[in-house]
């Protein structure tokens, strides 16, 4: 564990990324990412050697983790320095626009989602059992269309009082991450003052997010053996930085509880 924590009193409520820290669905969109990355920069540079392969780890992390498709899409684009334009949201899947390599990594991640499933992480439940057991409500927030499902799948839905997904999104016009739009939203479903709810995110996008949305206090989830993204949080605005959701609850809510 690294990193301060809140202050005298826990946080009220609890709003959690999904993909990495509720459900391990992160491996499975870094490579539907990579699939179509790849596939385009072949097309858009073959046997250059300008433009390797994508990084499902490094690039993954700081480009596209937490963003919403065509964020990730565009944000992959501008730092290989390609330009693409940008096409409309009804673009088939290809390598044309920004929206139809956004379309492409949709394909991908469900045809992956046939094939691999995702499950939720084996402290998932049992942390979002205690915060309940100690009156915290939680929401989880995702910039995927498919969060809801996949949550409901996980057999996690129960324990949680809001989900905002990219269904959500689209619907009202929130803003992708980092923009705070997402966690704003949950905290306002949970009917909690962002300042009295913590926010724990694996992404650096997400914790930017947080940290620009005037959260409380923002935790970082750090999965890697190791420890490889602790810094990064850290140096993003993780107030503290944790291996696991059950170390979390119990540093803040059952020792300061």
């Amino acid at each position: 564990m690294d990193g301060r924590g809140p202050g005298s009193r826990p946080p009220i409520g609890i709003v959690l990324d999904t993909d990495g820290v509720l459900l391990d669905s992160a491996v499975v969109h870094a490579a539907a990412w990579k699939s179509a990355f790849d596939a385009c920069l072949e097309r858009w540079a073959p046997d250059s050697g300008t433009q390797p392969p994508f990084d499902a780890d490094a690039e993954y992390r700081r480009l596209v983790d937490g963003r919403s498709r065509y964020d990730g899409a565009a944000a992959f684009l501008t730092a290989r320095g390609l330009h693409l334009p940008p096409g409309g949201a009804h673009d088939a899947p290809g390598c044309g626009t920004v929206w139809a390599v956004a379309a492409l990594k949709e394909r991908e991640f469900v045809d992956l989602l046939r094939t691999e499933g995702v499950t939720a992480f084996a402290d998932a439940r049992p942390a979002l059992a205690a915060l309940r057991a100690r009156g915290v409500p939680c929401a989880a927030v995702s910039a995927s269309r498919h969060a809801r499902a996949l949550i409901r799948a996980a057999g996690l839905v129960g324990l949680l009082a809001a989900v905002v997904d990219g269904e959500d999104a689209a619907r009202l016009g929130l803003a992708g991450k980092p923009d705070p739009a997402l966690f704003l939203r949950a905290a306002a479903l949970l009917d909690i003052h962002p300042r009295e709810t913590a926010v724990v995110e694996d992404a650096l996008a997400g914790v930017e997010a947080a940290r620009r949305g005037g959260f409380g206090f923002v935790v970082g989830l750090d999965r890697t053996p190791l420890r490889s993204t602790t810094g990064h949080l850290r140096e993003r605005g993780a107030d503290l930085v944790v291996p696991d959701l059950v170390t979390l609850v119990r540093s803040v809510w059952e020792e300061r509880g």
